[in-house]
């Protein structure tokens, strides 16, 4: 898109939300910990038999296959067909004001109860040091498009989910450097909240809740205000085979 097209299109955001009420109503903490075990289960197995792709493959390569495997597992998880009706990768949709029309999230989860025009986003992240792919382009080219309207502009929450080959965790890695940002008043992140993720994960997941300092267009205060947004940081390993210990068909989803 030139930079010509660049500007607001209200009329594009009122279609788009006519007869909604936004910013829509939080998700449940066991749903959002239930999308992070199959999130996780996938990986897990694609790492059994896709090893070398993961080890060596494109961003897009990889998300290619996260795509094609959770759609699947919509078909043999029956919480997972509850709640999710599909995935799709790259799916174009609109930021929060309408100056870009092909925005491309990762992943997008279209969710049964919810619209399909506002899918959970999933946003991917390839984490290597040594190929320059560290957790500032993770923050600065991943996180903050949702605190900006980019990306899950109408929801209270999101994924990001990092695809690890140097074995860096939420924990050593991407956890000091954003409480490092909170030393700053005005800290590029605008976090509110930092914590590990609710519920017995037994993956590597933290939590970060963000202000957002957008506005709905067209709206009148306080109604133009989204809120904050919470980011569920999964971290998978390159190298992690099958360990996955947590059983999503246990949970059960409403």
């Amino acid at each position: 898109m030139t930079s010509s097209s660049c500007f607001p299109r209200p009329e594009q955001i009122d279609e788009l939300t006519r007869g909604l009420e936004l910013p829509f109503p939080a998700l449940h903490d066991e749903h959002l910990a239930l999308i992070a075990d199959v999130l996780a289960l996938a990986w897990s197995d694609l790492a059994q038999t896709r090893g070398q792709i993961l080890s060596a493959g494109t961003e897009a390569e990889i998300n290619a296959l996260m795509e094609t495997r959770l759609n699947r597992m919509i078909d043999e998880l029956p919480v997972w067909e509850q709640l999710v009706r599909s995935v799709a990768r790259g799916k174009e949709t609109l930021s929060f004001d309408g100056t870009n029309l092909e925005k491309r999230p990762d992943l997008s989860l279209h969710l049964w109860g919810r619209t399909p025009s506002f899918p959970l986003i999933v946003e991917c992240k390839l984490i290597e040091a040594t190929s320059g792919k560290t957790r500032a382009l993770y923050c600065n080219e991943g996180l903050k498009r949702f605190l900006t309207g980019e990306y899950g502009w109408a929801v209270r929450e999101a994924f990001m989910l990092a695809y690890v080959r140097d074995q860096s965790t939420t924990e050593s890695c991407l956890v000091p450097f954003l409480r490092d940002t909170q030393k700053s008043t005005l800290g590029p992140y605008e976090i509110t909240g930092l914590s590990p993720a609710p519920g017995n994960l037994s993956h590597d997941v933290a939590l970060s809740a963000h202000q957002r300092a957008f506005r709905y267009s067209g709206r009148r205060s306080p109604g133009d205000d989204p809120g904050p947004i919470s980011i569920w940081h999964l971290w998978v390993q390159v190298a992690e085979q099958a360990s996955i210990s947590a059983d999503p068909t246990a949970a059960t989803a409403t």
